[in-house]
């Protein structure tokens, strides 16, 4: 780890806002390269690619170690990821959720479900089947012994991708993984789930054809897209200041509030959850005391309450045009978080990362060909698994800012089912590791 040339969050924020002004001005150009760069590479894609471009050449970075005066290390970490995710990413869950259709949602029907279980099973065998393949090749990377074996390190990536960190966490006190190596899982799960969602996005710009080819019917998801663009016709306005001053409060109160309750629930269930005798039983329920789980939860909950209120005319003022520039914000700082180069500094583990998210990739397009389900499903489906609550939205609305709820449904229940499906994942990579 090393010190990039900027450190200060201020001017590391405006490196980030450049980036984003580049992409948003260049998608702009009805003519010319940009247009037909944009008609392959989605702008999504490059507003997480810009940043982390700058963390691998070392302009930026989101850790970094420094030598004080008196010849110390110093370790220094920037915020803006914390903060993009703590306050602009649930102010975007509101936001993009006070024009829902609710009742449209559930018409979407059993094939969203379908392709989120399918992710999670894909998790469950990718990860043995995995050890196996990379066995056949290098059996020391999937080798060592006791708290150091590899299988109980890759446990941990377990539940980070089929719930989240707190999952993670939760992995990682059941199997014990030796603490000195659980930095190297860390990096492959951020090398290898942020390749994904960089597939992901790049799909996105070709979902028609994706669509196409899986024999989809998108009718439900166009008409869940067209009454909320309807509505947001019928109540568009100019803005006022005043609007978008009620926009701001009406988002970053229920940001405050789910902050304030999401501290007294997490602490709540951290002690209901410390009192279980078992221990297995209370490993599972581990993320119900995590804060960021309770905050996505409550700041979703009041959004859909609102929906049914006078506050969805809103909508008509650019509420979700204003969640949309908190999410492009939240994607700057994860590119950020991934530097291209880590990819060649552990081969063997990447390559197990690699090999189990290409199963997981691969069942979702077998299932979903199979029960025609649109691409919108497949990749929200893999999202609110791998990328839980933080990116699933971020796909989700890339497709539409009203489908964004979706999203975050999805991820909710992947934290409830992450550490039993990681559990039953583990059990199966210890016995491949030992075959």
């Amino acid at each position: 780890m090393t010190t990039p040339i900027f450190t200060n969050d201020a001017i590391v924020f405006g490196i980030l806002m450049l980036s984003l002004g580049f992409v948003f001005y260049t998608e702009s150009k009805t003519s010319g390269f940009w247009y037909k760069f944009y008609k392959i590479v989605p702008g999504l894609f490059m507003a997480y690619f810009i940043p982390a471009i700058f963390t691998t050449s070392g302009i930026i970075s989101p850790e970094w170690e420094t030598l004080n005066t008196a010849g110390e290390v110093i370790k220094g970490k920037s915020q803006l990821y914390y903060i993009s995710s703590r306050f602009l990413l649930p102010a975007a869950l509101v936001l993009m959720t006070l024009s829902i259709d609710l009742k449209a949602i559930f018409n979407l029907g059993s094939k969203a479900l379908i392709m989120f279980f399918t992710g999670t099973v894909g998790i469950i065998i990718g990860g043995p089947l995995a050890i196996l393949l990379i066995s056949a090749f290098s059996p020391e990377t999937v080798g060592g012994a006791d708290f150091d074996a590899v299988w109980r390190g890759l446990s941990t990536l377990a539940g980070s991708w089929i719930g989240g960190g707190a999952n993670q966490t939760a992995m990682l006190e059941i199997y014990k993984y030796n603490p000195a190596k659980y930095g190297g899982m860390v990096f492959v799960d951020i090398v290898v789930a942020n390749i994904w969602m960089a597939v992901l996005l790049i799909g996105i710009g070709k979902k028609d054809k994706i669509d196409k080819w899986l024999g989809a019917d998108t009718s439900a998801i166009e008409e869940l897209k067209e009454k909320v663009s309807n509505f947001a016709q019928k109540v568009k306005r100019n803005p006022s200041v005043t609007d978008l001053m009620i926009i701001l409060a009406i988002a970053f109160t229920t940001v405050g509030f789910g902050h304030f309750a999401s501290g007294y629930l997490s602490s709540f269930f951290s002690h209901l959850v410390a009192g279980i005798e078992s221990e297995t039983w209370r490993n599972i329920f581990t993320f119900l005391g995590s804060g960021f789980f309770w905050l996505i939860s409550i700041s979703t909950i009041i959004a859909i309450i609102l929906s049914f209120t006078k506050a969805k005319n809103y909508e008509g003022a650019g509420a979700s045009k204003i969640g949309s520039v908190f999410i492009y914000i939240l994607v700057a700082t994860i590119g950020m978080k991934m530097d291209l180069a880590m990819i060649f500094d552990n081969v063997g583990l990447i390559a197990i990362g690699l090999v189990w998210m290409s199963i997981h990739a691969g069942l979702l397009i077998l299932v979903a060909k199979l029960i025609k389900a649109p691409y919108f499903f497949l990749a929200v489906g893999s999202q609110a698994n791998v990328g839980g609550a933080a990116s699933a939205p971020i796909v989700a609305q890339a497709f539409h800012p009203s489908l964004a709820t979706v999203g975050v449904l999805l991820a909710v229940f992947g934290y409830a089912i992450g550490t039993i499906g990681a559990i039953l994942c583990t059990i199966l990579m210890e016995l491949s590791a030992t075959l």
